[in-house]
């Protein structure tokens, strides 16, 4: 949703007094006052630059037309308990002492303390103040500008924190308007409720304590109804800045990138179609088009002209088919070009003697016989209707020529005047504009010359970076390559290893096999060499103690003989062993 911001001016008589407290601008910390009033009174300086009081006086007045200054009524209320606890006592101490001075501005000399005797001097006059304080009365006009940029809610840009109500029925009391608006009390900083001489409304400024408020007051109110019961609707704007300007300083002059909002004529009302919907009527007077909804007639309003004319055909010259500065003739309806473009409605006269023609665009008639005009009803251009044209011969056409000629010298002396402020104000614009991108540009040529010998560093310095980082990856290329012809060699003899420790654990399991079976042979061999060693040294041990026996002893032994029994199948291998040993010993004895 799109919201634009208007400029409320109060433009003041050369006597009237200042209201306190009505300035506001929503870009204050922005720019001081100084400079916001040399801006707000930039274009009206430049037109009254130069010129003696009474043109000065002369260019205040054309442009402020038939407005007259009226009294403008300014009722303050302010939020804040101090204020109104303020005012409250103030109220009662004049209700206590209605006859007490009291002085209406502060900035304005007061009245000393009493003299101590009467032979003192008195002043001549003395300030006073009855009535509410916050109540002012001024006298002036009041003028509404629109800004001519636009913003949207939903952006989060500055607006400002002052809101404005345009039209508020003069039903609605102070006391309604507290209770429409109390749901914001806290964050209302002070309402002034303007009353002006447009009858049967007001307007009220609120100035809130941040724009964050303001915007939810916007989307809370725009749009409502005052009160279930009347049809009137609550229409707030955006003020950019209200301020306060005397008449004599071209307060109601022009205003570079403002519109000044005019009134619509059946409701006396605001017109912006930001927050109306505006129609203009083929006479250029503008309305609401809710307001122009309820006229019932086709006319407009104010000049009564009729906006819906009746449907005429399309002329064109029955010879060469132009369209302008036609001609038809009055007695048989033939259509043709005037004598300025191809003369046919003058050839039509020679061929036919048709005497009168008349002009399609005035209606007026012409008498080629007499050779000049012969109406004497015409129609009207403003309205359409037939009103008689008077004329008194050449005397008559020689005022009404010098009438003409004086109103198109004055016309154009204003134009060629309001020209030359527009032309002139807008080179004035041109100029601070252009100076101001020539300083934008200037600035912004040094900063791009700072960026750009940046720019050279960092390049240079890169560069050395890119050498430096180059040669490194050169060298680590080199590496990488070395690297991998490395690693191709040690997968090689990896494999090779790999095969290697194939064949010798193969060559490992054969000859620990080989030499578990030579181990095995080894033994039997080393248990029977046992087995034959102790045989022997069995027959030797016998043998020695047989010989130490006595002769008798060894004779019987040597006849003897040894049988020996069959052993069990368990111990049949150790018997059969151990058996043939005796078998030895008795062979060996029997050989002895």
């Amino acid at each position: 949703m799109s919201v634009s911001l208007v400029v409320i001016r109060l433009e003041l008589a050369e006597h009237s007094p200042f209201p306190a407290g009505f300035g506001f601008s929503a870009a204050a910390g922005e720019m001081s006052d100084e400079e916001m009033k040399k801006t707000t009174l930039g274009s009206a300086g430049a037109c009254l630059e130069g010129k003696s009081p009474e043109e000065k006086a002369a260019v205040i007045h054309q442009h402020l037309g038939r407005r007259e200054m009226t009294d403008v009524i300014i009722e303050t209320i302010k939020s804040g308990p101090g204020e109104v606890k303020a005012v409250a006592e103030e109220e009662k101490s004049s209700e206590a002492s209605p006859t007490a001075p009291r002085d209406r501005d502060k900035s304005k000399e007061g009245v000393s303390t009493a003299p101590d005797s009467p032979s003192k001097q008195l002043p001549d006059q003395i300030s006073f103040f009855s009535g509410n304080p916050s109540v002012e009365i001024v006298h002036g006009i009041m003028h509404l500008y629109k800004t001519n940029k636009m913003t949207s809610l939903k952006e989060d840009v500055r607006r400002s924190a002052m809101l404005c109500i345009l039209t508020v029925p003069a039903t609605m009391t102070s006391h309604d308007l507290m209770k429409f608006v109390a749901p914001f009390n806290e964050v209302i900083e002070q309402m002034k409720i303007i009353r002006d001489s447009t009858p049967n409304q007001y307007m009220v400024l609120m100035k809130f304590s941040a724009q964050a408020d303001a915007d939810s007051f916007y989307m809370a109110c725009n749009g409502r109804q005052f009160n279930s019961i009347e049809d009137d609707v609550c229409q707030l704007v955006y003020v950019e800045r209200a301020e306060v300007l005397k008449s004599e300083d071209g307060a109601s002059l022009p205003v570079m990138d403002l519109t000044e909002l005019p009134k619509c004529t059946v409701c006396l009302e605001r017109m912006d179609e930001s927050v109306n919907g505006i129609l203009t009527t083929l006479c250029n007077h503008s309305f609401h088009s809710q307001c122009l909804q309820r006229w019932d007639d086709t006319t407009c309003p104010v000049c009564r002209y009729c906006q819906t004319p009746e449907p005429v055909e399309e002329n064109k010259c029955f010879e060469c088919g132009v369209q302008e500065n036609l001609w038809i003739c009055l007695i048989c309806g033939h259509i043709g070009c005037g004598r300025y473009v191809s003369r046919h409605a003058y050839k039509h006269f020679e061929e036919t003697q048709h005497t009168y023609a008349m002009q399609l665009t005035n209606h007026r008639v012409w008498d080629y016989a007499g050779d000049n005009y012969v109406h004497r009803l015409v129609a009207s251009k403003t309205d359409g209707k037939i009103v008689q044209y008077e004329c008194e011969g050449d005397t008559c056409q020689e005022e009404k020529i010098d009438a003409l000629q004086l109103e198109y010298s004055y016309l154009l002396t204003s134009q060629l005047e309001s020209q030359r402020i527009y032309w002139e104000n807008k080179i004035v614009r041109i100029e601070k504009d252009t100076a101001e991108e020539i300083n934008n540009m200037k600035a912004k040529f040094k900063e791009t010359i700072e960026k750009c010998d940046n720019l050279e560093h960092r390049l240079n310095d890169l560069l050395k970076e890119k050498q430096s980082v180059e040669r490194k990856c050169t060298q680590l290329n080199t590496k990488v390559a070395k690297l991998t012809t490395e690693l191709k060699e040690e997968q090689e003899m990896n494999k090779c290893l790999r095969a290697n420790q194939v064949l010798l654990q193969n060559k490992l399991k054969e000859e620990e096999r080989v030499l578990k079976e030579t181990c095995d042979q080894k033994d039997l061999q080393i248990a029977e060499i046992q087995e034959q060693l102790r045989d022997v040294m069995f027959y030797l041990e016998a043998q020695q103690k047989i010989n130490h026996l006595p002769a008798e002893t060894r004779q019987e032994i040597q006849e003897g003989q040894i049988n020996i029994a069959m052993a069990s199948a368990a111990s049949a291998p150790s018997s059969g062993s151990s058996g043939k040993l005796p078998s030895r010993k008795s062979r060996s004895k029997r050989g002895k």
